[in-house]
């Protein structure tokens, strides 16, 4: 009997060195986390990779490491957020953002301003060359390739608007469709096609309303635009932002997602966002250089 107790209360003093043991490993592993930041974002390229560049540098002299999984397309990144395989995102507007958790059932958040990335309708092409040099030469029929994703849709039609093309019947705060067209004075035919392949169709259309990471990603040449969002105006619904899922500020990442915020909302990173993108896009949050600074900076 007594062998039996002793031997019991062994096999719990090992069992509760073993969990210590655990705790404290857990614990280690946890401090760590705290410090070590997974930021989606779509696939690297010339544009946005000198930009991650220079945050991880900052965030890291601050202590904090930032690990970037790219993702191929738009559907991607806030389902990963949603279900915890990354900590934030940084990637889309805040339209999309909406009309995501809209769709989805969603509590996902903006938590920081990045960059407003004004949208271009391209010449279509011909042999290597534009087709056009002006949207005035736009013909009649012509054939103009729009995002088919609702959002990036909506907003390349409110670009073909504001060029004068068409005209919308849409209510605000609503998405415009292509059923939205009221009117088509040169009875465009409007083609729906993925984002990621829009820049693939201009040899096959008259115009293309391209996304700026696709058609940095596949060199479209931007001397070829025909139209382009004028940033001057109210877009503050396209500016994009760093999102996180709503209770962000009591997981044990909130400090390093502040750290990531001061890292990229920097005068360093506006520099690099404007020339790396050849000056098309443009640093959005409150207190960002303005284009002349950054221009002024640019010729230094």
């Amino acid at each position: 009997m007594k062998f039996k107790k002793i031997l019991g209360i062994t096999v719990l003093a090992v069992a509760s060195t073993v969990a210590l043991a655990a705790c404290g490993a857990g614990g280690n592993k946890s401090a760590k986390d705290d410090k070590t930041l997974t930021v989606g974002i779509m696939t690297l390229d010339n544009t946005t990779e000198p930009v991650w560049d220079k945050v991880k540098e900052l965030a890291k002299d601050k202590g904090v490491t930032i690990d970037l999984k790219e993702f191929t397309d738009f559907n991607q990144p806030n389902k990963a957020l949603k279900n915890g395989e990354i900590d934030v995102n940084a990637f889309q507007h805040i339209y999309f953002l909406n009309n995501w958790n809209k769709e989805n059932k969603g509590d996902l958040v903006p938590v920081a301003d990045t960059l407003l990335s004004p949208i271009h309708l391209f010449s279509g092409t011909e042999n290597g060359k534009a087709k056009y040099k002006d949207v005035k030469e736009l013909p009649e029929g012509a054939t103009i390739s729009v995002p088919n994703d609702s959002t990036n849709e909506s907003r390349a039609l409110t670009l073909l608007q504001t060029a004068g093309l068409l005209k919308l019947d849409v209510k605000d705060g609503e998405l415009a469709t292509i059923k939205n067209i009221s009117e088509n004075p040169k009875k465009l035919e409007i083609k729906e096609i993925s984002a990621e392949q829009a820049a693939q169709t201009l040899s096959s259309v008259d115009a293309a309303v391209v996304n700026n990471t696709y058609a940095q990603q596949q060199n479209v040449d931007y001397n070829t635009t025909l139209f382009q969002e004028d940033p001057s105006q109210d877009l503050k619904e396209w500016v994009n932002i760093i999102a996180a899922n709503k209770d962000w500020e009591k997981s044990n990442k909130s400090d390093a997602i502040k750290t990531l915020i001061k890292a990229y909302q920097n005068d360093e990173v506006a520099q690099i966002i404007y020339d790396a993108s050849n000056k098309v896009d443009l640093p959005a949050w409150k207190g960002a250089p303005t284009r002349d600074q950054l221009e002024a900076n640019s010729k230094k």
